[in-house]
């Protein structure tokens, strides 16, 4: 039996930075892969080469991407954040040492009563990442 589309996928909106943040979240997780890119051309509307649309998978999950064209008054926020069960302390400690470089801590790691470990952090792209060690 096909599996079927995932009818509702997470969308991330950098300006000027997609490619530079899939490629660092596609090195965090081996089951990763790029279903499809494409690019914007020397007739824009955005910087020739930047990401016009792209799809790809961390852990079977898939998410798009784009380079906006438009520069907005707006970011990424905590209120929505990417939450990842880790199978190992191992994995857990490595995923939050590599988003937290150059992000920001928002709950270290630790045992905070609802997990063992959890941690929580902006990545330097201004991603939110809540990281859990599953028991």
């Amino acid at each position: 039996m096909a599996s079927t589309p995932q009818k509702i996928t997470t969308f991330l909106m950098f300006e000027g930075r997609a490619e530079e943040a899939l490629t660092f979240y596609m090195s965090l997780f081996e089951d990763a892969e790029i279903v499809d890119i494409s690019r914007y051309g020397a007739d824009g509307p955005g910087k020739e080469g930047t990401v016009q649309r792209a799809t790809f998978a961390l852990a079977g999950q898939r998410f798009m991407c784009i380079d906006s064209y438009v520069n907005h008054a707006f970011g990424f926020t905590p209120a929505v954040s990417l939450f990842v069960d880790c199978e190992t302390e191992a994995e857990l400690d490595r995923l939050y040492a590599a988003l937290a470089a150059e992000g920001t801590e928002l709950m270290p790691l630790g045992s905070y009563g609802f997990s063992a470990k959890f941690g929580w952090v902006n990545d330097r792209f201004g991603v939110s990442w809540q990281l859990n060690l599953q028991e």
